[in-house]
């Protein structure tokens, strides 16, 4: 009797030890979001600038990370001034209808060294899965950089409609890349 009480007692008093993850705030001024894509056979880079994320994470407890991420449509950008007029409108993300993207992180998986972040991504109202593989590096107690990279196929989200359909014009893969400087909060 006496062991199991110890024992209870020992597990009671650990239970508010549980690892979680840390909270992150990120420094948007040090950070990006940027999406890469074909056009006519050639790679053209774009970011947005206006973007949320809250992020928990913690390499060695990967159950209790998250990533919650809302993108502001509005705020693509690729320095090429027909597509950034093109971006905006009703054949690619036609932010009139929906202003934002959002990925929400499901779970956290290894392949490898690598942890993949899977998820769910609702683009142009179309919720799909979406996986992104995750570096996180510990800068120091209060710090740490974040870099994901994943594939999406545009036209599964129904971007680039109509005559931008044509996946020889308009490359159906596009690759998201996401550097971010985390503070802890």
């Amino acid at each position: 009797m006496k062991v199991h009480a110890l024992l209870l007692l020992a597990l009671t008093l650990a239970w508010p030890c549980s690892a979680a993850a840390t909270d992150y705030s990120v420094r948007p001024e040090l950070s990006r979001l940027a999406f890469h894509g074909t056009y006519q056979g050639a790679t053209f880079n774009g970011r947005f600038k206006q973007w949320t994320a809250d992020i928990s994470y913690d390499p060695a407890d990967l159950a209790h990370s998250k990533f919650d991420v809302v993108v502001t449509l509005a705020s693509a950008g690729t320095g090429d001034h027909d597509q950034d007029n093109a971006l905006p409108g009703p054949s690619f993300f036609d932010v009139l209808n929906h202003p934002t993207a959002h990925f929400v992180s499901t779970g956290f998986h290894h392949e490898g060294n690598l942890v993949i972040a899977d998820g769910q991504l609702t683009l142009r109202g179309v919720t799909r899965p979406v996986s992104l593989g995750v570096v996180f590096r510990q800068q120091s107690a209060h710090s740490a950089t974040l870099d994901v990279a994943g594939h999406l196929k545009r036209l599964d989200f129904g971007v680039g409609s109509g005559e931008y359909a044509d996946t020889s014009v308009i490359g159906d893969v596009v690759r998201i890349t996401a550097h971010l400087q985390l503070a802890a909060k």
